[in-house]
């Protein structure tokens, strides 16, 4: 079993920034990819970015594009998303997720990911 701890959360103003960290228990963190989720009030999930495993790959969801950057740190466990020129439509809980089964590319589907943490509320203010 694999637990997921996000921090870094808050209300910051718009165009302003923000670094999420999730971090990880376990001994195998670099076989997993990591991937970021948020949930606005009232909406579904929505696919914000993953890292794959060994080599990492990245993906991004076009509404971040250019403005967020994941990356991952294996000796600690621990994926960041840092969060740039960020906008009130990113107000939302942010959530990490693991996926513990290898793939060639990392996927944007919710419904693979085997472990999820309890998220991190992202505010942003006009």
């Amino acid at each position: 079993q694999v637990q997921l701890v996000e921090s870094g959360g808050g209300l910051v103003q718009a165009g302003g920034s923000l670094r999420l960290s999730c971090a990880a228990s376990g001994r195998t963190f670099a076989y997993y990819s990591m991937a970021w989720f948020r949930q606005a009030p009232g909406k579904e999930y929505e696919f914000v970015a993953v890292i794959g495993q060994i080599p990492d790959r990245t993906l991004y969801a076009d509404s971040v594009k250019g403005r967020f950057t994941i990356s991952r740190d294996n000796a600690k466990n621990t994926v960041y998303l840092q969060m740039n020129s960020l906008n009130p439509e990113d107000t939302a809980v942010y959530y990490c997720a693991a996926d513990r089964q290898y793939k060639l590319v990392p996927t944007s589907i919710k419904s693979e990911y085997d472990y999820w943490g309890q998220g991190t509320q992202v505010t942003v203010s006009s």
